[in-house]
């Protein structure tokens, strides 16, 4: 049985760094080096480092 092949796209998590558990899902080319960018947090009410957390699967 053939392999599947990977997905060119893939679904990743920003998670603040605020460490308030607010989020923004993306979606991002595999190739791409891993995201991270100033977004707003509504917790905190400012602009806050948001990194991707983990590779997520479509499922």
């Amino acid at each position: 049985m053939a392999k599947k092949t990977k997905s060119r796209i893939v679904s990743v998590r920003l998670i603040s760094m605020a460490m308030t558990g607010f989020f923004y899902q993306f979606t991002r080319p595999r190739t791409s080096p891993p995201m991270s960018m100033l977004k707003y947090d509504p917790v905190v009410r400012r602009k806050v480092l948001f990194l991707e957390q983990k590779k997520r699967g479509n499922k």
